[in-house]
């Protein structure tokens, strides 16, 4: 990297102090005026990076933080090595990702295509994180093979020794028994089209757009898969607060007392604000652990269950009866219940010329990138979680 860019990087790292200081401040106008001039900082040095220094190799250089300081969230040094990667992700997809040497066969050879460089990879994970994922929920393992088998030993009552009188016949027990969980690796793919004069764009601008439309469909993708484990069981009626202590308390068992969750939506988060004790003392209550992401707790008998509310646009309410709204409770220990093999294997093909269902990229002056995903979703430990649901009235729910 030359000497002009390494000199624009400094700048950029001082104007990025200057909005968080103003910022701090309290001078949010100012701090706002402050951060568009950073943000022309930031665009002129992509500009002026991909014309002068072209070559993701090229340059030398320590130092200096991440590729869009506009945007992230602490001060740091700019990160020529990311930038780097960055060009070079950007670089392809103005190459529609054709770059031979950066091809990739996964799955079959028909599935080639550019792998998404583990910096970047990374970056579609930290934003997949601050978005709601249930993944965060379930046991993932991370896996290199496209299928394979994992072996568990089954949970069983045992009845002990038999008592042997002296000189008695020892009689035999029963042994363990396990459980085999076999994955296949499953490909799953979409398509968004861009316009072209995207990707004549910055290299900062064209890389968010992938990531963010790449980080999107994947929590999306991974939602639903783990959504259809947890669905697949029979659906359990607890119509009341003494139903979730008993498939707390009984069905679930000690076997998970101290992992055990209940799993609801906004809808379930309004209707257990409205619990009270005999008392009129409400039973949900803030976690008294300032250092657990988990803010709620629900009071079942002696014991406080660990509430994670999940959004009604990804774990929807049943409203197919009339006048009536089906929250689900799905109350467990998931990472015991379910599991996800993730391949961590991540590509991108595009084309200008490609034609789907009806769009044509050519005709349109647009540029169609197909996104792929591989990984499998299995039920671990049936006995877990139970597919919980409490019916109600809609009259009872805020907002019906």
């Amino acid at each position: 990297m030359n000497k002009k860019l390494l000199e624009l990087l400094n700048q950029i790292n001082a104007q990025k102090q200057v909005v968080i200081d103003l910022a701090n401040a309290g001078k949010l106008a100012e701090a706002k005026a402050e951060k568009e001039k950073l943000q022309q900082m930031q665009d002129k040095f992509d500009l002026l990076k991909d014309v002068e220094d072209p070559d993701p190799e090229g340059g030398e250089g320590e130092g200096s933080g991440a590729g869009d300081p506009v945007n992230s969230g602490a001060l740091k040094n700019v990160n020529v090595n990311y930038n780097r990667v960055v060009h070079e992700f950007a670089d392809a997809a103005r190459h529609y990702f054709k770059d031979a040497a950066k091809a990739n066969t996964e799955g079959t050879k028909a599935d080639g295509g550019y792998t998404v460089p583990d910096d970047i990879r990374t970056e579609i994970n930290r934003y997949r994180e601050e978005k709601f994922s249930l993944q965060s929920l379930v046991d993932t393992e991370t896996v290199t093979t496209e299928s394979g088998r994992r072996t568990y030993q089954s949970r069983a009552d045992y009845e002990g020794f038999a008592e042997v009188s002296e000189g008695g016949k020892i009689s035999g027990i029963a042994g363990p028994s396990f459980e085999v969980i076999e994955y296949t690796i499953k490909k799953y793919a979409g398509w968004l089209p861009v316009t072209n004069e995207l990707l004549a764009d910055s290299d900062a601008n064209i890389a968010n757009t992938l990531i963010r439309w790449l980080g999107e469909q994947d929590i999306a993708t991974r939602n639903r898969l783990i959504l259809n484990i947890m669905k697949s069981k029979s659906a359990t009626e607890l119509a009341n607060l003494d139903g979730i202590k008993k498939l707390i308390n009984v069905t679930l068992g000690s076997a998970f007392k101290d992992t055990s969750k209940i799993v609801t939506n906004d809808d379930g988060l309004n209707w257990m604000d409205t619990l009270k004790d005999t008392n009129g003392r409400y039973l949900l209550k803030p976690n008294a652990d300032p250092t657990s992401p988990i803010k709620q707790m629900l009071a079942v008998g002696t014991r406080n269950i660990p509430l994670i509310i999940v959004p009604n646009s990804i774990l929807k309410s049943d409203e197919t009866t009339a006048k009536k709204r089906g929250i689900p409770m799905i109350c467990g220990d998931l990472k015991e219940g379910v599991k996800l093999f993730d391949r961590q294997k991540l590509s991108i093909l595009a084309s200008n010329t490609a034609s789907v269902t009806g769009f044509n990229a050519y005709e349109q002056d647009m540029t169609l990138f197909r996104g792929i995903l591989r990984m499998d979703v299995r039920t671990k430990d049936a006995k877990a979680f139970v597919n919980g649901v409490v019916t109600i009235d809609d009259a009872t729910v805020a907002g019906a």
